[in-house]
């Protein structure tokens, strides 16, 4: 009897520690840990799981690569390790049931050795990404941008709530950066400049109301607010230099998600079993276009959207590696625009379509130990097509604005880096990009009364750009970063030689002060070089062929505090002197292309403009930690701007000041088996008031279109814009599968700021342009 008791007992023990092992999910974190400057594998670095008992870990291979099974899902926190080099900590990744985490780690070289010990330093949290960059850089990883409420996955309308940046009221996701038009930004996708990537974007722009690069595609990124590294040209306000993700090379992994912005999938894996190689790509559907061709839904201006990106790698061997990437979008919406009090009265039709490609091709060759060599050829291009039609006084429409344009860049670089020693690294580029044009538009003549060629242009110029910069690491507490870029512009020759600099001192593992320094200049879009002034014989000249670079002079003083290990205190003050700047060759207006979001001019324009940008920042942070974070920003800050005749007024986005706070809450619900997440997050954001040129209606009525006081331009201020943004959701993971469920509502208060004003012909009024209302989204995302 004793014997049968015994043996229950035991089968019942093995059944209660079964069970209780199939309750637990687990993953795989694997990577590969390089030397930052050399690209070099480090054998032997280690990788721990920190407070896990027993202590799961690994170590790196002959090829860098290293493998940690059986790690528990949920967010972990890794410690990296190898003899002479910085420790490197890794927080709050979240491990799922249906994805594997692969990282790529790189460590830097201690500068400080005696005898194989090795005086450690940890490098602190949001660390960028490109080593030459020490001031105003930000690291963004894709979860960050998924996680933020108001986002909508989007990563530039996550930066918003960076220090210095400031998002569009109206509903894109322009970027404005220190007082800077969203012009002078630079997107680069895998170390190549390409077109602005947004859905129903305007000639010119930068922004748009949807990116057309999903964050299921990204990897870790940059965004850098001043003060940029000598490889970024062409750019004066901001960076975005964002990076693909690596397929898994092991495991096929699907993702599918539905919600009232589109469609979405993404798929990845290995080309074969054993192979190193392997692919990720995704693809978007509006979802609104889907619900208006199955008759669900009847309204006007439905946004038709869809795209496709991919990534491709290719490791050869262990000396060269080849990727092969590429983003493709197209848009277009048609809509009537009514009467703000008289629905019936339809005061235009607009009708607009956009098409975006790239495609690239990168490869990366690793001569020795301590030179590699990063070189890529792309091509890209966009088609913009729009036309918008107003009534007369017998309600027939008649065209006022009609054109296409069609641009291409053929785009060839190549990098040299030489990491001399610990303390010496040095990296120089080159960059061609060939530009094709073929532009047609048309725009009403007020004077005339008939449409008009605004600019007929079909043929090809070039930039040329070529960087260098030296890192010298002084010793653990000093760096320094010297060096210099060159633009060229073929079109009419003008060229910009711009030295920059930096320095970091590392006061303790805590604290550091930086300095950055440095010239930095931008060129307008092609449109404007070419665009056609007419004299009244009808003769025209291109006024603005030869207008010189718009150049800023960037001057960053920043302080950062690593408080803990779980919070962060920075502050930066900065001042930007622009100079060169295009104004229009007139004593009777204060036109300047620094107040330009969008689009080109005809003016007959002259860089005797200047501009100045000055403010202070301040952030405090809280990592992620026991399910927790925050983020408090505040911005104070002038943005001005000198007429031709030496005024110095107001710029369009002199709103003095920006504060933002963000924060949220994961919680473990249910019983633990269930491996059930709930989450929340916020984001409040406060934002000076808008300013904007008010309309003189008695004279815009007279003269039949807008009137400005074009020599007192965005003299008026609107309110403090305030905006609540709010998500809530439940991830949920079971083996192999991971679901989430997500209510993301922008403008959650319905706050409608007036921000602009415009004149209406067909009811000869103003109209009000206000800041976008509420904004619900919901998602529902499964990963396999």
């Amino acid at each position: 009897m004793k014997s049968r008791i015994v043996a229950i007992t035991i089968i019942l023990a093995h059944f209660l520690v079964f069970s209780s092992f199939a309750q637990q999910i687990n993953q795989t974190v694997r990577g590969t840990i390089i030397d930052q400057d050399s690209q070099m594998p480090l054998i032997g670095a280690t990788v721990v799981v920190v407070g896990s008992d027993p202590i799961l870990g690994a170590a790196a291979d002959i090829d860098g690569n290293f493998r940690i099974d059986n790690v528990p899902i949920g967010r972990v926190t890794l410690k990296v390790t190898s003899v002479g080099y910085e420790d490197k900590t890794i927080p709050n990744l979240l491990i799922s049931s249906a994805k594997e985490e692969i990282l790529n780690i790189t460590l830097l070289e201690s500068v400080n050795t005696l005898d194989e010990i090795v005086i450690k330093a940890t490098v602190p949290q949001g660390e960028a990404l490109n080593e030459m960059a020490i001031i105003s850089a930000h690291t963004f990883s894709v979860e960050e941008t998924q996680r933020y409420a108001g986002s909508f996955d989007d990563p530039a309308r996550m930066v918003s709530a960076f220090a210095g940046v400031s998002g569009n009221a109206e509903g894109n996701n322009d970027i404005i950066v220190r007082g800077n038009s969203s012009k002078g930004i630079l997107w680069r996708l895998e170390g190549i400049a390409i077109p602005n990537p947004n859905h129903f974007s305007g000639e010119g722009s930068t922004g748009g109301p949807i990116n057309a690069l999903s964050s299921k595609m990204l990897s870790n990124s940059d965004f850098f607010t001043g003060a940029f590294a000598p490889e970024y040209g062409d750019a004066t306000s901001g960076v975005f230099d964002m990076k693909l993700k690596n397929g898994n090379n092991e495991n096929k992994e699907y993702t599918a998600a539905i919600s009232t912005l589109g469609l979405d999938m993404t798929a990845e894996g290995p080309f074969q079993e054993g192979g190193r190689s392997s692919y990720i790509a995704n693809y978007r559907y509006s979802a609104l276009d889907l619900l208006d061709r199955a008759g669900l839904v009847d309204f006007g201006g439905v946004p038709r959207y869809q795209d496709l990106s991919f990534k491709v790698r290719l490791p050869i061997n262990n000396r060269h590696n080849i990727a092969l990437f590429g983003l493709g979008g197209s848009s277009s919406i048609d809509t009537e625009e009514t009467d703000e009090k008289n629905e019936n009265l339809i005061t235009g039709k607009f009708s607009g379509q956009n098409k975006l490609g790239v495609i690239g091709l990168t490869h990366t060759f690793q001569m020795n130990d301590n030179i590699y060599f990063k070189s890529a050829l792309a091509a890209s291009g966009t088609e913009n097509s729009f036309r918008f039609a107003i009534p007369d006084d017998a309600n027939q429409f008649y065209t006022v604005d009609d054109g296409a344009i069609s641009k291409t860049s053929l785009i060839g670089s190549t990098s040299f880096n030489y990491k001399l020693n610990a303390k010496h690294k040095i990296e120089a580029g080159i960059i061609f990009t060939g530009l094709g044009f073929n532009m047609d538009v048309d725009s009403w003549d007020d004077d005339t009364d008939v449409l008009t060629n605004d600019l007929l242009e079909k043929g090809n110029s070039s930039t040329f750009q070529g960087y260098a910069s030296w890192k010298y690491r002084i010793n653990e507490e000093f760096t320094m970063i010297n060096g210099v870029h060159y633009l060229r512009f073929a079109l009419n020759g003008n060229y910009s030689i711009e030295p920059r600099m930096a320095l970091k001192w590392q006061m303790n593992n805590q604290q550091s002060f930086n300095i950055g320094a440095g010239i930095h200049s931008k060129l307008d879009v092609i449109s404007t070089y070419l665009a056609k002034n007419y004299a009244n014989n009808g003769t025209y000249t291109q006024p603005n062929k030869d207008l010189e670079i718009t150049k800023a002079a960037h001057f960053v003083l920043g302080y950062d505090n690593q408080i803990t290990s779980n919070t962060h205190l920075k502050i930066e003050t900065y001042y930007q002197h622009l100079y060169d700047v295009p104004v229009e060759n007139s004593d009777l207006t204060a036109f300047s292309l620094l107040n330009q979001t969008e689009g080109y001019t005809s003016r007959q324009l002259v860089n005797d403009g200047k501009g100045r940008n000055y403010g202070l920042e301040l952030t405090a942070e809280r990592y992620l930690h026991n399910g927790l974070y925050y983020m408090s920003t505040l911005s104070l800050f002038r943005s001005l701007y000198t007429t031709k005749g030496g005024e110095e007024r107001k710029s369009a986005f002199d709103n003095n000041y920006v504060a933002n706070l963000i924060g949220g809450k994961e919680f473990n619900v249910g019983a633990s088996s269930k491996n059930k997440m709930f989450f929340v997050n916020t984001k409040i954001a406060l934002i000076g008031g808008q300013r904007y040129s008010p309309i003189d209606l008695e004279a815009s009525i007279a003269a039949d279109r807008p009137i400005t006081d074009e020599l007192n331009p965005f003299s008026k201020k609107g309110d403090d814009i305030f905006r609540a943004d709010f998500s809530i959701g439940l991830r949920r993971n079971r083996t192999r599968t991971t679901t989430e469920l997500k209510l993301d509502i922008q403008n959650v208060l319905n706050n409608q700021t007036v921000l602009d004003e415009y004149y209406v012909r067909a009811s000869q009024s103003i109209y009000q342009g206000k800041q976008l209302g509420m904004l619900p989204t919901l998602s529902y995302k499964i990963s396999f």
